[in-house]
């Protein structure tokens, strides 16, 4: 199935399943080396265990319980920040809009290991990796959870669909589609999920960064109230000073431009946690200039870049780039990597801009991942 015709039949609308989707040799971490993940204080994970109808959950650093234990599954969440071969997958679904690209997440199971039947608010690709688990979904549209549990486990679950994944199968599920997975052996599954931000955060969050910028907004006028009479009750709030601001606020006006440009600032920036590895002996300018014009550069996995078309964004901060220094950041930013050519052909101040974003960790030497 094309990106194209996937986008316009399935996206958003319809689970679809996938039988031997990916090449199972793409997914290849050991066992060992995600538990060693889940260990680690700097890596985002989870412990899901059931015993009997009692679920618990462990935040990371988590310990592992013994393998030979059922019910158990670790989740390993930003897994493409610290395993090539993640980050790698991630870069399949980059035909899809990078604001809504969110991360990798695997997850190990033993036998009879599972979250629970359960909804997710964003879309989501689930990648059998290793062994086989059993998803059962549902379109259902109770989504009441149990009360009083760790997790947001469905109280009515019941399932209309059921496939058997193994290896190299995937299952797309859209928003709010109810489903639960159980690992028939040791398994692991890899999730690709997309960013869903509430729309009235980010209505609210733009309205804040537009009063931290407000000088070219305010109007300095002074309320004013000639002809004022008598009030019949001096302490309510005059209708002349309601109306006054009302009509003020009317004027104000939110151009498309200016909430682009928001946006990209607002959704590239990182999420809480994430720490870019700055090298530690940092090429002088010179030789960076070298090395990227016979190497190439990339952006580090944990950078986002976005663009608008008056600004580029990445992690956060834009730069004001001249209308031929905007081309080349778009392209880069849409391919996340420039080829040895393009980076010959840098301005001086572009690649003064890169060498800094290269000192901070934010963009790496090389074009291939290592």
């Amino acid at each position: 199935m094309s990106v194209d015709r996937f986008l316009a039949d399935v996206w958003h609308r319809e689970p679809l399943f996938i039988k031997g989707a990916v090449d199972p040799a793409r997914l290849a971490i050991e066992p060992d080396a995600l538990l060693a993940l889940g260990a680690d204080d700097r890596v985002e994970s989870r412990l899901v265990q059931k015993r009997g109808e009692r679920w618990s959950l462990g935040h990371g650093p988590v310990p592992t319980p013994p393998r030979a234990r059922r019910d158990w599954t670790l989740l390993v969440q930003g897994a493409n920040l610290h395993h090539p071969a993640a980050d790698a997958l991630l870069d399949d679904f980059r035909c899809l809009p990078h604001a809504r690209l969110d991360d990798v997440m695997i997850s190990y199971a033993v036998e009879g290991g599972g979250v629970g039947p359960h909804f997710d608010s964003y879309d989501v690709f689930l990648i059998q990796a290793r062994g086989t688990r059993r998803w059962r979904i549902s379109a259902q549209k109770d989504l009441s959870l149990v009360p009083d549990l760790p997790l947001k486990i469905l109280s009515n679950f019941e399932y209309e669909q059921e496939f058997i994944c193994e290896p190299g199968d995937l299952l797309y599920l859209p928003p709010r589609y109810a489903h639960d997975g159980v690992a028939l052996d040791e398994c692991m599954t890899w999730s690709v999920g997309f960013r869903a931000p509430a729309l009235g955060e980010l209505a609210l969050a733009f309205l804040e960064r537009c009063a931290e910028h407000s000088a070219d907004m305010v109007n300095e006028e002074r309320y004013a109230d000639p002809g004022l009479k008598r009030p019949r009750h001096p302490a309510a709030v005059p209708e002349g000073m309601v109306e006054a601001v009302e009509t003020e606020l009317r004027k104000l006006r939110f151009d498309r431009a200016r909430i682009a440009d928001f946006l990209a600032e607002c959704l590239s920036e990182p999420k809480p946690g994430v720490v870019f590895d700055a090298p530690a002996k940092p090429l002088g300018f010179a030789k960076f200039l070298q090395a990227i014009s016979r190497n190439g550069i990339r952006l580090s996995p944990a950078s986002l870049m976005l663009h608008t078309p008056r600004e580029v964004s990445i992690n956060g901060e834009s730069f004001d780039a001249t209308e031929s220094e905007g081309r080349w950041l778009r392209q880069f930013a849409d391919s996340r990597h420039a080829s040895a050519d393009e980076c010959a052909m840098l301005g001086e101040n572009l690649a003064e801009c890169l060498y800094d974003w290269y000192r901070a960790g934010w963009l790496l030497i090389g074009q291939a991942a290592a």
